[in-house]
């Protein structure tokens, strides 16, 4: 048996992890302790990766077709490029580069990323090539370069073991980032004096276990921030001494600010404001305060102002710069601040330069050996569907990750898919939604199969090892790509031979390190035989250093014209999609803490049911009653974009007038896309009922994320209660008296069979399932409760194989 060490494939702490396997097969996963991320730990999710590695399912070969109502056929890899370097070089000479455009991923390795982003500016002449990580970072992105100056977060997990007070916004830390929970739990238990508080409208598991919780309105962060700040600057406890030596601004801040009294803030907020003076003060007094933070602020209409009035309470106070203080930005993807350093958005190029700047483009082209780049304005992630669907992008790139599921606004997304000319997914499995527009489909390499680097949260660079060889003829993704430049370089007239020569992943991310000398992230010291000698580093790490940067701006000093840090004065603007008469609830979404993103990987993996088994829709007590509906009854709940058919659950983390969706179901379990297809690009307004709706019986209720409203109507038939889960409450029973199927919901078999898979097959799959019951995302074994679970522990089955979806990386 080997052993490889590598980096765990989903959230953005970077774990590191030891992978083991027997000739082409990995057998097993277990946390490495020499990773300073992790120190060995695993979440749930990381400890069952072996699970995942499986061959069922996988692309093997290209395969592509002629025409849209033909079928795919498969193909050589030569065909398969030729024919999309065909349709992409005849599509730039008839309508221009930017009908071209690339929707890439934050799992992507750096390597991967960089290729991409070369091959659509320096080859292609498009600015179109943008990320999934555009809907979960750009506004930390935006906040960090508003403020700071630079899209570099300035703390690192090590502040934890250092801080007086965490605070926490709009993150469940303890389900979405379990590892770096983890940390909190051990640094709390070292220093009793440790405090932390949460800002989040729900009382998530991360909310439970504060001293203070801040449980605000959706859409009432800036209001919330700048009332602490109020409280802050009345009270004597800004830092005006940092404030004059290091930033600038601060007036026009301090003005806003004392037109937001707690009084004034409660209002808006909810919050009482006796709780936002006290958590002022703490934020005030506290030696080292430490800001975490993740969606809830960034999946906003006003992402950008809510990270920047966050951020605005450490430049007043000093808090930034030094051992547990600063506004640290949790990283949802693995990859997602790698792809950000080699400009993987629209709105960024290599090293953090600006598209917008003549003088960044010159030094990319210069140092990329082409005549220039496109000054156009790229088209962001939404705007890239948009244009699909109209007809002003043509063809398009997608590898790595799954639209078709993932994207809000599912209807926009799906018709943009089939008006497309042509539509190139290079993926790894084949169950993924999107595969099925694709007129190349191209076999990629995935986790364990791949070279490269990835950067975490902490701005720590890993090293990312195959363990295993990729199946059939499925390649890396770096290497897919630069083949493809090879190819359309030929038919563009340009040199691509040159300037897409890479024999290596690490002939990528060399050229990669020299685009960085001078820049703020400035890695060219680093180099693969360092990383395997020194282990993870942080950047920056210029030539001739001899480890990695902490922490960021200890000295003072911000990468910003002036040197200084800039307050950004924001002002409450509320929620894009405010509930109404029709739509009188506001739908909030997020993660389990066992599954992660569209389930097409932690879904194929039975013990991860164990903890939520099915997608619930939770509400307030009241609400589920006011709608005419019962705890365990099925409801629809409809937005403007549409209409999902989920049970409906009574819980007291919510708040009236609020309820809960889970982000990660869609179509593999559901007849809908889930949370997304009530989703639009910010803030919603949804509804419920149930799915069987007699006439005449009609209550409403509903709304959506960070505010988006919805409603909800009775009238479930008797007949249809208490009869059984999925199927039976359903109305799915065919041939019972009373029920019939119905259209809008069809329980999925691998659904149905979860409850009592979840602790059978935990038991076959991993002779470890026998540990505790979980806590806080540690692997354990499931807890089964009443009959059903005694009968399951009493009568050992056979499992069987399940139908599985394909796992995305």
């Amino acid at each position: 048996m080997a052993t490889t060490s590598s980096v765990c494939c989903y959230c953005g702490v970077g774990c590191g992890v030891l992978v083991e396997s027997e000739g082409d097969r990995i057998t097993g996963v277990r946390g490495d302790p020499a990773h300073p991320a992790n120190f060995g730990r695993l979440c749930t999710k990381g400890s069952t990766l072996h699970l995942t590695a499986r061959a069922e399912g996988r692309l093997l070969y290209p395969e592509l077709r002629a025409t849209r109502d033909a079928p795919r056929r498969r193909a050589s890899w030569d065909e398969a490029l030729s024919h999309a370097a065909d349709r992409f070089a005849q599509t730039i000479a008839r309508h221009g580069p930017d009908a071209v455009a690339f929707y890439i991923s934050g799992q992507l390795l750096t390597e991967d990323y960089y290729v991409f982003n070369k091959l659509a500016r320096g080859l292609a002449g498009t600015n179109n090539v943008d990320t999934n990580s555009r809907l979960c970072m750009s506004s930390a992105v935006a906040g960090y370069k508003l403020t700071l100056g630079a899209d570099a977060p300035p703390a690192c997990y090590e502040d934890i073991d250092h801080a007086d007070l965490i605070f926490i916004a709009g993150s469940n830390t303890a389900w979405a980032h379990p590892i770096v929970y983890r940390r909190i739990e051990d640094a709390r238990a070292r220093s009793p004096g440790l405090r932390v508080i949460v800002v989040d409208p729900r009382r998530t598991a991360t909310a439970a276990d504060a001293d203070l919780h801040l449980a605000l309105e959706p859409g009432s962060d800036v209001a919330l921030f700048n009332a602490m700040l109020c409280v802050l600057i009345t009270e004597g406890f800004v830092n005006r001494d940092y404030i004059a030596a290091h930033t600038e601004n601060f007036a026009e801040v301090e003005r806003v600010a004392r037109t937001y009294t707690p009084e004034r803030a409660a209002r808006i907020t909810g919050v009482p404001a006796a709780d936002i003076v006290r958590a002022a003060r703490r934020f005030g007094t506290a030696g080292a305060a430490l800001s975490l933070y993740c969606q809830g602020l960034n999946q906003s209409s006003h992402g950008t102002d809510n990270n920047a009035a966050l951020i605005n309470l450490h430049l007043a106070t000093g808090q930034i710069g030094r051992p547990g203080a600063g506004p640290f930005s949790l990283t949802g993807q693995p990859n997602a601040m790698g792809g950000r350093e080699v400009g993987g958005m629209a709105t960024v190029l290599p090293g953090h330069r600006d598209p917008a700047n003549p003088q960044h483009r010159a030094e990319i082209a210069r140092l990329w050996g082409v005549p220039e780049l496109p000054a156009t304005p790229g088209k962001t992630a939404v705007e890239l569907f948009q244009a699909l669907d109209t007809g002003a992008v043509k063809a398009v790139w997608i590898a790595c990750t799954n639209p078709a599921h993932s994207m809000p606004e599912q209807a926009l997304v799906r018709r943009a898919l089939e008006h497309a000319e042509f539509v190139v997914v290079q993926e790894a499995f084949r169950g993924a939604e999107t595969c099925a527009y694709a007129d190349v489909l191209l076999p990629a390499a995935t986790w364990g199969e791949k070279e490269g680097t990835m950067t975490n949260s902490e701005r720590r660079i890993s090293r990312v090892r195959a363990a295993v060889p990729p199946p059939g003829a499925a390649r890396p993704d770096w290497e897919i790509a630069a083949d493809f430049a090879r190819h359309l370089g030929r038919r563009l007239g340009r040199d691509a031979l040159s300037t897409f020569a890479y024999r290596s992943a690490e002939d990528v991310f060399n050229e990669h390190r020299e685009v960085t000398r001078g820049r703020d992230l400035d890695i060219t010291g680093l180099t693969y035989g360092l990383l395997e000698t020194l282990g993870p580093q942080q950047w920056p790490f210029p030539e001739g250093a001899q480890t990695g940067q902490t922490r960021l701006y200890a000295d003072g000093v911000f990468p910003t014209a002036t040197g200084r840090a800039h307050f950004h004065a924001t002002e409450h603007r509320g929620v894009a999609e405010d509930v109404d008469e029709g739509y009188p609830l506001r739908l909030l979404t997020g993660r389990l803490r066992d599954q992660w993103h569209t389930m097409t990987r932690t879904g194929t993996v039975a013990r991860l049911f164990a903890h939520e088994e099915e997608p619930l829709l939770t509400m307030h007590a009241d609400d589920l009653a006011g709608c005419g509906l019962r705890d365990g009854d099925l409801a629809a709940i409809s937005s403007r974009r549409g209409t999902a058919v989920l049970r409906a659950r009574a819980s007291k983390e919510l708040k009236r007038g609020q309820v809960f969706v889970p982000m990660h179901w869609g179509r593999g379990f559901l007849s809908s896309s889930g949370a997304v297809q009530l989703r639009r690009v910010r803030v919603d307004a949804v509804r419920v009922r149930p799915p069987l709706v007699p006439a005449g019986a009609e209550a409403r209720g509903g709304a959506g994320r960070a505010g988006q409203p919805v409603v909800a109507r009775s009238g479930v038939p008797a007949t249809q209660r208490g009869c059984g889960r999925y199927a039976r409450r359903a109305a799915g029973m065919d041939g019972r008296a009373g029920l019939r199927r119905t259209p809008s919901f069809r329980p999925r078999r691998h659904l149905r069979r979860a409850r009592w898979r979840g602790a059978r097959s935990a038991r076959r799959e991993d002779a470890r399932a026998a540990r505790p019951a979980a806590r806080h995302g540690e692997p354990g074994r499931a807890r089964l409760r009443g009959s059903r679970a005694r009968h399951l522990q009493a009568r050992p089955r056979r499992v069987r194989p399940v139908d599985r979806r394909a796992p995305r990386r």
